[in-house]
């Protein structure tokens, strides 16, 4: 896909039907209460963005759309209602989720974590999308029969989304991609989730301390403060903002 095209298909997905909605989220951690009733969307090929302080709800939003904690509210995937769902029966819909940490099996291969990912799939090519992401992150290829807790930070974090991947999820959450990489692995990083976006048309949700490479990379944005989301929008208009900037970017 070319700029021109890149640039009509964000341009069309940023008016289009929501494929992700959230509507009323609330999620607790026993009788604390984390998020108060938040409402977002996502539509369908975007990257979007959550931006927040530290304990503003960022990973708590992940984890609730994973029915990973206790919630209230609707949560909507292509119309379709996850909230109620298990989290086995969210992924089977094709959530895939990588969390902060990486969450790698470090005593399994770099292959075998790759096989994993694809646990819940019955076609035939699934050894066809292993070469596909060996190609994409290609030190991967060189450390396929490596074990995944041998490879550096910036290496498992790749193995982390290319296992994710591996489901061809149609909405990859990523949260915090870029915690305790180098500059450099992260832009790399950055351009290869905007790569794979492109491609596949993969829907993203990313939580991310890095805003200015996040917002650089996203087509929407939300802040979070205190469980609530205080601002919205097309992320380069957030980029702009001053009050973003001055909390989020540094200038």
């Amino acid at each position: 896909m070319n700029a021109v095209d890149e640039s009509a298909r964000r341009e069309s997905t940023a008016v289009g039907t929501a494929y992700l909605e959230v509507r009323g989220l609330k999620a607790a951690y026993g009788d604390i209460n984390v998020l108060h009733g938040i409402d977002f969307s996502v539509a369908e090929g975007q990257i979007a963005v959550i931006l927040g302080a530290n304990g503003a709800g960022k990973t708590t939003t992940l984890r609730a759309l994973c029915a990973m904690v206790s919630t209230e509210g609707s949560i909507k995937l292509d119309g379709e209602e996850l909230a109620g769902h298990s989290t086995a029966d969210i992924v089977r819909r094709g959530v895939a989720h990588v969390p902060q940490g990486r969450g790698t099996f470090p005593e399994l291969s770099v292959e075998e974590n790759l096989l994993a990912g694809a646990f819940v799939r019955a076609d035939n090519e699934v050894r066809a999308d292993i070469e596909r992401w060996y190609e994409t992150f290609g030190v991967l290829g060189e450390r396929r029969t490596q074990a995944a807790g041998s490879l550096s930070g910036g290496e498992q974090q790749m193995l982390a989304i290319a296992r994710a991947l591996m489901l061809r999820p149609s909405l990859l959450l990523l949260d915090e991609p870029s915690l305790g990489l180098a500059p450099m692995i992260t832009r790399t990083l950055f351009e290869q989730l905007s790569a794979v976006n492109a491609a596949a048309g993969t829907t993203m949700l990313v939580v991310e301390q890095n805003a200015i490479l996040a917002l650089g990379a996203a087509d929407v944005a939300y802040v979070l403060e205190a469980g609530a989301v205080a601002l919205s929008g097309p992320a380069s208009a957030l980029a702009d903002d001053d009050g973003v900037r001055r909390a989020y970017l540094g200038y």
